[in-house]
């Protein structure tokens, strides 16, 4: 994709199987929202080649809209309508929509379905974005930051849906998402979007390994002295502290690299040109000088 002279995405190249819920993250101006766009066939691409559940999106009929669901990142339409109205009148436009008022239910806003769109809170707003948007029982669902101004309970709750509609009703889910936790806790797979280019792609695990980022392990040396160590195998380091201690080791605790870790890693060796494996000082990263670290 390219606005005059300025190449926006480049060699986007990914497939997206049946029943799957996709992450795409990346930094603000990566092009994720061009990318989905492109997918929802709300935008020409420049060039390339792209199918969305068999059509190009450029060319999808009414009848191809119908299987996709789209829960953008904001709504300024509709304000006057009542809750249960808007969902119903949605509704109407589909073969075999959900039932409205169990929607409401299962995204929390039963005792809100008399109120008009305007006065609901933004976490509401929110909650109705997402039942509009599973009303008529999509193959494919993409989500644009769904759970902005959710509390915990309410995301919580949004996950198991999310969940459920992949595991249960075969979904094929693509999610962007500004929250690493929600993309690791949902996600089977994870595409991270840099400079308009996709730089990995794969479960959590499998980017922790491209990304190289290392596991920290803590422990309290005989002297009382806290210490931390990084390490590309944590099993062979923690052996080696069993090995050489006189007895038990104090506060020994291994950490994993979570996404976040990964993800930061990544924008930090793209952006600078390093592998974010060493200190500012040209050590190895032990004293939590690391890439990872240090570009949050």
């Amino acid at each position: 994709m390219t606005y005059g002279d300025l190449e926006v995405l480049h060699g986007v190249d990914l497939d997206i199987h049946r029943g799957e819920i996709f992450a795409l993250l990346g930094p603000n101006g990566a092009g994720k929202t061009t990318t989905v766009e492109i997918l929802e066939g709300f935008r020409r691409r420049s060039a390339g080649e792209v199918s969305v559940l068999g059509a190009d999106p450029e060319r999808g009929d009414d009848a191809w809209r119908g299987r996709i669901g789209l829960v953008l990142q904001s709504w300024r339409d509709h304000r006057r309508w009542r809750v249960a109205e808007l969902l119903t009148h949605f509704a109407a436009y589909y073969p075999d929509p959900r039932d409205p008022a169990e929607l409401l239910a299962l995204v929390g806003l039963t005792e809100q379905a008399g109120r008009q769109v305007e006065r609901l809170s933004g976490g509401q707003r929110r909650r109705l974005d997402v039942a509009l948007g599973i009303v008529g029982r999509p193959e494919l669902l993409f989500l644009d930051e769904p759970t902005t101004g959710f509390d915990p309970e309410a995301r919580h709750e949004f996950h198991v849906l999310v969940e459920r509609l992949a595991r249960e009703e075969g979904v094929t889910v693509l999610l962007t998402t500004h929250d690493l936790m929600e993309a690791e806790r949902l996600a089977d797979r994870i595409a991270m979007l840099v400079g308009g280019r996709i730089r990995a792609c794969g479960t959590p695990t499998e980017l922790a390994r491209q990304a190289a980022a290392r596991a920290e392990v803590r422990w309290t040396a005989d002297d009382g002295t806290p210490r931390r160590e990084r390490a590309a195998d944590p099993s062979r380091l923690v052996w080696e502290l069993h090995r050489d201690a006189n007895g038990p080791i104090a506060g020994l605790e291994v950490r994993r690299p979570t996404l976040e870790d990964t993800y930061l890693h990544m924008l930090h060796r793209e952006t600078d040109g390093t592998d974010g494996t060493h200190g500012t000082d040209g050590t190895d990263g032990t004293d939590g000088t690391d890439g990872t670290a240090r570009a949050a």
